[in-house]
């Protein structure tokens, strides 16, 4: 079993992200709400790794984490490294659009006053630009004259291919995707798919961050599952291939919600960032919950994985750090 040593291009290292806010209406007092919390994850060159978990679990605010695109009143901790050099703000402002290219979820990120095909092609006129960026509409299927139209004038399926044509168009060697794919159809769906693919297969990098964790095994190398604001595995696709090679209880749950696999249903919900249970965010939901795991629970190296589990403390398991290794 041979785990991947290649080359990272984003190490995320123990990010928590909290945002402070005001009490009350009427408080002067302010309180720090943690949303992410000690959230590691990597992308190694030539991979695509998908990060699922249900929606509230932080995984959007992650990628505004990387690309420092939170609001004023957030607080940041933890290291984050791109190809093995640690980032600054100032170094992800250079490398943002860039090396670091951004598909976001929201498609208020197209500029209203300038027609999609300008905006793709950064406003350059070189026929080079104009040729790639008709290319890229071409695999789209956005037709003849979509360049020209405002985004108003588009849907919303199309105005995500615009955003995922802005994101092929430079060269860069990572791509943040953040839920790229709804609204579109599936074969639209998968043919973006298959072009993060193809994409991280000439040595590049992908994180894709999604709900659909079906599409996600389909494409990924790894899947890392969030769950309340951090990361409580990372595993290779193949372990999905069966229950007994997952090791988090919320994984397995995941696997037995999967229609091929029962669609069996997880009681309970999500804790809401203002009750969080002390230690293991999924405690209240885990049929194998004890006093252990009310401390602090580190990320274990278990297989070709990593897991925030008491079930594997006091195995001989190499802890996992993760700035340098993987």
């Amino acid at each position: 079993m041979s785990c991947t040593n290649k080359r990272h291009i984003l190490e995320i290292d123990e990010l928590s992200v909290s945002f402070l806010q005001y009490e009350g209406k009427k408080s002067t007092r302010q309180v720090e709400l943690p949303v992410i919390s000690k959230l590691s994850v990597s992308v190694h060159e030539g991979e695509i790794v998908a990060v699922v978990g249900s929606s509230g679990s932080g995984k959007s605010l992650l990628a505004h984490a990387i690309l420092d695109l939170l609001p004023y009143n957030a607080k940041t901790s933890g290291s984050m490294y791109f190809d093995g050099e640690l980032l600054t703000r100032e170094r992800i402002h250079s490398l943002r659009g860039n090396k670091i290219a951004f598909v976001p979820q929201s498609t208020t990120y197209l500029d209203p006053l300038q027609p999609v095909g300008a905006q793709v092609r950064q406003s350059r006129k070189d026929p080079a630009s104009r040729q790639r960026q008709r290319e890229l509409f071409g695999r789209y299927k956005l037709g003849q004259g979509v360049d020209e139209k405002y985004p108003f004038e588009c849907s919303g399926g199309m105005t995500r291919r615009v955003l995922l044509s802005c994101a092929l168009m430079g060269d860069p060697e990572l791509i943040i995707a953040d839920e790229p794919t709804p609204g579109m159809d599936l074969a639209l769906a998968k043919q973006s798919m298959e072009d993060f693919r193809a994409f991280a297969d000439e040595g590049k990098g992908v994180l894709l961050i999604t709900h659909d964790i079906e599409l996600a095994l389909e494409v990924a190398d790894r899947i890392a599952v969030f769950y309340a604001g951090t990361t409580v595995e990372e595993a290779p696709v193949a372990d999905f291939a069966s229950q007994e090679s997952l090791r988090h209880p919320y994984t397995k749950a995941l696997w037995r919600a999967l229609p091929q696999n029962g669609f069996t249903p997880l009681p309970g919900v999500q804790p809401y960032v203002k009750d969080m249970p002390e230690g293991c965010p999924f405690g209240p939901r885990c049929s194998r919950y004890s006093k252990n795991c009310q401390g602090e629970i580190p990320m274990q190296r278990v297989g070709c994985g990593t897991v925030r589990c008491t079930l594997y403390q006091g195995e001989d398991l190499a802890v996992h750090h993760h700035h340098g290794t993987s």
